[in-house]
């Protein structure tokens, strides 16, 4: 059987999520869990979207528009584009996949940093192409001129994520200007921005919308402004020429119809996004403070999750057993590189509330 599977694929490493609550529950005999670990929306889903699925259930037995006109339409009329330079898939993961199966050859390479998300590792390794990693600088930031020293001639794609999952930092518009400048235009830039809308209010992030290359690519998600991880569904802008052969690779009928009629509705509920934005805002203030108070070294984020650097794995695997036995679920980052630190998405301020509580126990008793 092995000599059926290419040794890339034998060695790969699929990606693992975070736990789950009745997984939890019931391993530590808990009526009440709180998921704080893969930074989903704790607001649940827009309203204007689950009405809108409901209406369209009983349509389920016909395939959806292969092209997902009306969606990608939408999506250029929000951010003033034409459709022919909007792209949609089965999440930004899906999209990404696309990529590498539209424009990368066996002689390419591809290029990203250290510590970021894990799900483009997982794409690039399974590709079987040799994947190059920049260390991250400083306060666990992007080091965009240690990756532009690595591309060769046989670069072909280079990923950032910006906000970056799972450090929560950034990188500048005048660092973002500074690497452009020395990529090659023959070099694809996937800007993943799974995270813009916690981050565009800062003038500093470098919002790509406001960029016209033609050999990046920015990829957003309806995953975590609008609560709707579980339909799966991204989108993508970029020049046409690279939409179009973009939707030729792509599965022919993703998203689902379902997916696509809530992303169409969820753009209009302005006001869930702001309550979202809101939530996530007077979150991360109070995180700041406690994580401040209890002397942690928490990362400044830009996400709508926090990370902490605990120093060893040792004291991480200690607090997050501490926290699940307490009813938290939060993400230690073994899978990213970053075996010292924790994740802790934010949640509703009773979550949050109780995930400190939980945390201050922790260091009131020196555990670990």
């Amino acid at each position: 059987m092995s000599q059926l599977v290419p040794p890339h694929i034998e060695k790969l490493e699929p990606y693992k999520a975070g736990r789950g609550i009745e997984e939890i529950k019931s391993l530590y005999g808990l009526t009440e869990v709180h998921k704080l670990a893969s930074n989903e929306n704790p607001l649940g889903v827009s309203p204007k979207a689950i009405e809108a699925m409901q209406a369209a259930m009983r349509d389920v037995n016909y395939y959806p528009d292969p092209a997902a006109l009306k969606l990608r339409q939408k999506l250029a009329e929000r951010f003033r584009l034409k459709i022919d330079n909007v792209a949609v898939g089965a999440g930004s993961e899906g999209i990404m996949a696309t990529i590498l199966r539209t424009f990368v050859r066996d002689s390419d390479e591809l290029l990203t940093s250290e510590n970021t998300f894990i799900g483009f590792y997982v794409l690039a390794n399974a590709s079987g192409l040799p994947l190059k990693r920049a260390p991250m600088k400083e306060g666990y930031r992007f080091d965009l001129q240690a990756i532009a020293e690595r591309i060769t001639p046989r670069t072909k794609v280079i990923y950032l994520c910006n906000p970056n999952n799972p450090t929560g930092t950034i990188f500048t518009r005048e660092e973002f200007d500074a690497f452009i400048a020395k990529v090659p235009e023959n070099v694809i830039v996937i800007l993943d921005e799974a995270y813009f809308e916690f981050a565009s209010s800062d003038p500093n992030y470098p919002d790509s919308m406001s960029y016209r290359y033609d050999n990046v690519i920015t990829l957003r998600t309806f995953s975590k402004g609008y609560g709707l991880a579980g339909l799966r569904v991204g989108y993508g802008f970029a020049h046409d020429k690279f939409i179009t052969n973009l939707m030729k690779v792509k599965l022919p009928f993703e998203p689902n119809s379902l997916a696509q009629t809530g992303a169409i509705a969820a753009l209009d509920d302005d006001e869930f996004l702001r309550k979202t934005i809101e939530n996530n805002q007077q979150g991360y203030e109070f995180f700041k403070a406690a994580f401040s108070e209890l002397g942690l070294n928490w990362i400044p984020s830009w996400a709508n999750f926090v990370m902490i650097d605990y120093g060893s794995e040792e004291r991480v695997n200690a607090v997050s057993e501490h926290l699940l036995r307490n009813g938290i679920i939060a993400r230690p980052l073994k899978a990213f590189g970053l075996p010292h630190c924790l994740r802790i998405s934010i949640g509703l301020p009773h979550q949050n509330e109780k995930c400190v509580e939980a945390l201050k126990a922790f260091e009131s008793v020196g555990v670990g």
